[in-house]
């Protein structure tokens, strides 16, 4: 057929998608065969949307598609349709709905989608109609059925004791291994080992990197300090994270949780395929393979930060934080918001409205009847009055050593009893109000 003339020919727009460099229709491939369309068909190209190293699962993360479709709804654009390769190269959408969708929004503002590999036309006719949403649900199918094989690939791989995907981590590299086990080389930051009959196991990175994971383990098991303390430990001294700014406390955590810092294997910690939402799995659900890597932390400074962070109320079940308040009632006989706060062994009131929206809905669930007037009785009256004495003794001598070692600079005025705070005046005109903390011996802390 012979070329048309410019007059009669239409204008159109082409979209490009490939989701991987190693795929069968590259970029290159898919604007020939696009091409050759149009000049048989009569349309002349003057735009091009493309989505390259894209998945087409979902409309996210494609900006060339999200172009496309503003221009059509705003009605910017110039040209009167859309070529596009194959039904899949539009997208593998796992709701064929929306995949629809998207077109019929085309074909709403007057440009209608062309597919320049497939069988069918655009004509709305049955035939067409039934063969564009069977092709619909073979693209989405290709991608669930590949999803499988890769999820149970690298359970396999897991298994085996070698890497199965993901970034290394803090502390670690990815070495490259050839079909034998022999190591080759390192592979750097975001590299894909993607030769045949190769392995990926996980080897110590730089000394200093590795240390510094022994001395998150450290901070954490013998200074009891919570992930975001470690994080804000780590930016003062300006030790950056990897491809990060700043450390936050999601990096700490990931070091004192994950099983591969012991030398374990591990797969399946969490799920999201195709495009769902990412979702954390239990532990018996994992693959894991012991002593696959050489270990940063032994076995036993492991089981000791997942004590340490077990102990924690942010991981602690509802359960298990109403069993310490069935503990501490049990101990004393009744509950207060002032014996919760004061016992050491049971969580903050605070953290008992964050959890379950007030006390009194925590009582409940315990079987415990909340009395308003708990605050007047003789033992909770007794407690309070002990420890205002004890504040204004310790006060009223501090005040008087300070006075002391500042002879003819200080002045005081208050007393320290109640709210009234005993308050330093010195001579340069410097107002210091001095506040004793009160400190209670727990069932957790016996002072000598």
């Amino acid at each position: 057929m012979g070329t048309m003339s410019s007059t009669t020919l239409t204008p159109a727009a082409q979209y490009l998608r490939m989701s991987t460099d190693h795929q069968q229709y590259s970029l290159l491939s898919q604007t020939t065969a696009i091409r050759q369309y149009a000049d048989v068909h009569g349309f002349t190209l003057m735009k091009t949307y493309e989505d390259p190293g894209k998945s087409g699962l979902s409309l996210k993360y494609r900006k060339g598609l999200g172009s496309l479709l503003h221009d059509v709804v705003s009605g910017d654009q110039l040209y009167k349709a859309i070529l596009v390769y194959d039904v899949s190269r539009w997208g593998r959408f796992q709701d064929t709905d929306e995949a629809a969708h998207y077109e019929f929004v085309c074909k709403s503002a007057g440009v209608p989608v062309h597919y320049c590999a497939e069988p069918f036309t655009s004509d709305i006719t049955m035939p067409n109609t039934i063969m564009k949403a069977l092709k619909r649900v073979m693209a989405g199918e290709y991608s669930r059925e590949l999803g499988v094989k890769v999820n149970r690939a690298k359970r396999i791989v897991a298994e085996l004791g070698f890497r199965a995907g993901g970034a290394a981590g803090y502390g670690l590299r990815r070495m490259l291994l050839s079909g034998d086990g022999k190591r080759k080389r390192l592979l750097e930051r975001g590299e894909v080992a993607s030769l045949e009959n190769s392995k990926v196991t996980l080897v110590h990175g730089s000394a200093r990197d590795v240390a510094l994971v022994r001395e998150i383990y450290r901070l954490a098991i013998c200074e009891k300090k919570g992930a975001m303390a470690i994080a804000r430990d780590l930016n003062r001294t300006h030790i950056k994270h990897p491809g990060r700014l700043l450390w936050n406390y999601q990096h700490i955590l990931e070091i004192l949780k994950n099983p591969k810092y012991v030398g374990s294997a591990v797969y399946g910690r969490t799920v999201g395929m195709l495009g769902a939402k990412v979702v954390k799995t239990r532990p018996d659900q994992w693959v894991v393979k012991p002593d696959a890597y050489e270990q940063i932390v032994d076995v036993e400074t492991f089981a000791a930060a997942e004590r340490v962070l077990h102990d924690r109320t942010f991981y602690q079940s509802d359960e298990e934080l109403l069993d310490r308040l069935r503990l501490l009632l049990s101990r004393e006989g009744f509950l207060s918001g002032f014996m919760i706060d004061r016992a050491r062994d049971v969580p903050a009131t605070r953290t008992y409205v964050a959890r379950f929206g007030t006390m009194k809905r925590a009582y409940d669930l315990i079987g415990y009847v909340y009395t308003e007037n708990l605050i007047g009785s003789p033992k909770i009256r007794k407690i309070m009055w002990q420890t205002r004495q004890r504040r204004t003794r310790l006060s009223r001598r501090l005040v008087q050593k300070i006075c002391k070692l500042f002879a003819g600079e200080v002045r005081t005025t208050g007393t320290g009893g109640g709210l009234n705070r005993p308050t330093l005046l010195f001579c340069d005109g410097l107002r210091v109000s001095v506040v004793i903390c009160p400190a209670f011996r727990t069932p957790l802390l016996s002072v000598e």
